[in-house]
């Protein structure tokens, strides 16, 4: 009895009413194309009209999508739409600093595996601390700092990526230890609109209408940006190109637009695809978006493990993609993640950084707690 009663309310912690079913999809979307951007060689830009090319939509927006959702998050665990007030709002933000610190802890220690990929998690610590006076904002003020950061550090952050120090010993360290390859005065923008939409009552149809239509139209206007750009000719390797860069991972101004649209977009359609009963038909996807944060270190252990055993080394990125392993790491995730989920329920790095948020933070007593009633 106790252990079907463990299962149940395991099951119902990813799929009872009160669990955004499309967020979690969104979730498991970022984590396969992240997958896909570390495992598959790609070697050719998007053609809209050539689908063999579409693989290359993962390279830079599964990462701006996992930011953006990483905003969500942290808006739904401090109030949702009526953000908290209060003693509850002074828990949150020093939960909120306990999470980023550990965070960044397990980003650099995922460094030292020598595994060939930029690890985002030092970023997300200091993007989590960057959220800590934010969360009494509104979804009006959040949206408002998002859309000023960026589309005004594009401008600035060409010249700070040109500075010398990032060529010493110590730039290379403090590139590790920020994360810089997602430079967080930038990526602040991507979980601030994440927090903005959070923010909003993303339980409602209309709502996710306007999410999905208003990601398609900053992809929009983000093509229009560079078609502009383009016309202007800026030559190759310039401030003004780099400004306006639509690279991956560049933080050029198109990039920031269309791609940060794109990932709205996509939160967007998984709500409104998981009002139907496909939610259902998408359950073990859903597993690995409800604990993306084991999803991300797994993957990252498992490929250390793996090259250690195949070529005795963990830092030859062509060889280990040769071994043509993406499939393999996405079904290991799907099976057991699914398999976790439907009987343990929340993840086991996600229930640790909870529990550990919980234990160094508790909860306020109200006034008089203490005090017996007579």
């Amino acid at each position: 009895m106790a252990v079907a009663t463990a299962v149940r309310d395991a099951w119902r912690s990813w799929n009872g009413p009160a669990r955004l079913h499309g967020i979690d999809l969104a979730r498991a979307l970022a984590v396969f194309g992240m997958l896909a951007a570390h495992l598959l060689t790609i070697e050719q830009d998007v053609v809209l009209s050539d689908p063999s090319t579409w693989i290359d939509l993962v390279n830079g927006r599964s990462s701006i999508l996992f930011a953006v959702l990483a905003g969500v998050s942290i808006a739904l665990m401090t109030g949702g739409r009526m953000p908290h007030r209060g003693g509850l709002l002074r828990v949150d933000r020093r939960r909120l600093a306990v999470r980023a610190g550990a965070v960044w802890a397990v980003g650099l220690l995922l460094t030292q595996t020598g595994v060939p990929i930029y690890v985002i998690l030092q970023a997300y610590g200091i993007l989590f601390l960057l959220a800590v006076p934010l969360l009494a904002f509104s979804a009006r003020a959040l949206w408002a700092i998002a859309a000023s950061v960026a589309l005004a550090v594009p401008w600035v952050l060409p010249l700070i990526d040109g500075l010398p120090v990032w060529g010493s010993d110590a730039g290379r360290t403090l590139f590790f230890l920020t994360g810089w390859a997602y430079p967080f005065p930038l990526w602040i923008a991507f979980v601030v609109a994440g927090m903005a939409l959070g923010r909003s009552d993303l339980g409602s149809a209309s709502i996710q209408v306007t999410i999905l239509a208003s990601g398609v139209a900053a992809v929009v206007v983000g093509g229009g940006v560079s078609a502009v750009a383009g016309a202007g000719g800026a030559a190759p390797g310039s401030y003004e190109e780099a400004v306006f860069s639509a690279e991956a991972h560049s933080g050029g101004l198109v990039e920031v637009i269309a791609s940060g649209g794109f990932a709205v977009a996509v939160i967007g359609a998984c709500l409104l695809l998981c009002r139907t009963p496909v939610t259902w038909l998408v359950a073990p996807l859903r597993a690995v978006g409800s604990m993306p944060l084991t999803a991300y270190v797994g993957q990252v252990l498992v490929w250390a493990l793996v090259a250690l055993a195949v070529f005795g080394d963990t830092t030859d990125l062509r060889a280990f993609r040769d071994l043509g392993l993406f499939w393999w790491f996405c079904l290991g995730a799907v099976l057991l993640c699914s398999a976790w989920a439907a009987t343990l329920g929340q993840g086991p790095l996600e229930r640790a950084l909870a529990s550990l948020s919980r234990r160094l933070v508790p909860r306020e007593e109200p006034p008089g707690a203490d005090r017996v009633v007579s």
